[in-house]
């Protein structure tokens, strides 16, 4: 049998919702009501454009989609990185967003809880989201590897060279007007290029037609506090350009 949300149902708070149930399907926890509130026309989620600029493309289907993809990420054992995680670190958030966060690799905390940016550098982000008025529902964050490197380590490029084409995969998906990439590693393989993180900050980039932001990756700014200020200045230009964005 169907079930219906009431008409008196706030469609605003609708998105956050669909994205809290999807969390929450994500750690085990199936909400009955899941299928029926994505599928129910007057609650119907915004569109994301299409890669080819045609008609836009239902959130709900970007979804399926993405869940198609981590099923075979989950499956990979392209590169050696399968032997020693705990389990896959895909991306989290809504598919229909303005912006998509990149970072490098899974830490510990995200690779035990199977989820990006979960330790203090993730919250960290949350944070730093909030004082710029966006949620962390509401964007989409995700790495260039899907499984932890062992103690940390910076990537190899042998296992970009694995794991990149399921990165690429979610940008094609997800289609966002802007794409933050967190720190040195991320900018330099989305950009292809061997520039320091000073240099990539203050340029002007694109990737597949997509603008790209460089800024500091939340970890540096733990580490190294100085850095706070010019991150600071990174994300208030980040905003700008969310607010105008179509």
């Amino acid at each position: 049998m169907k079930k219906e949300l009431p008409s008196s149902f706030p469609q605003e708070i609708l998105p956050d919702l669909i994205s809290y149930l999807k969390h929450l399907e994500g750690k085990g926890i199936r909400s009955l009501y899941l299928d029926d509130i994505e599928e129910s026309g007057p609650f119907e989620q915004p569109s994301s454009t299409s890669a080819e600029g045609g008609e836009p493309v239902p959130v709900t289907a970007i979804r399926k989609d993405l869940a198609e993809l981590e099923e075979g990420v989950r499956a990979c054992t392209d590169c050696p990185l399968h032997e020693t995680r705990t389990q896959v670190v895909f991306g989290v958030g809504n598919p229909g967003t303005k912006v998509m966060f990149i970072g490098e690799a899974p830490g510990r905390d995200e690779d035990l809880q199977g989820e990006p940016f979960v330790g203090r550098a993730g919250q960290l982000l949350t944070k730093i989201l909030e004082a710029i008025d966006q949620k962390r529902e509401n964007v989409y964050i995700t790495n260039i590897l899907k499984c932890r490197p062992p103690d940390n380590r910076d990537p190899q490029e042998s296992e970009v060279r694995c794991c990149e084409k399921y990165l690429i995969s979610q940008i094609e998906l997800i289609q966002p007007k802007l794409i933050c990439a967190l720190g040195r590693i991320a900018a330099q393989w989305l950009l292809q290029t061997k520039a320091p993180l000073g240099t990539l900050r203050t340029g002007e980039y694109y990737y597949q037609g997509i603008r790209v932001l460089v800024t500091y990756h939340p970890a540096a700014l733990l580490r190294n506090p100085q850095f706070k200020r010019p991150a600071w200045e990174d994300f208030k230009k980040l905003k700008a350009m969310l607010e105008a964005s179509p």
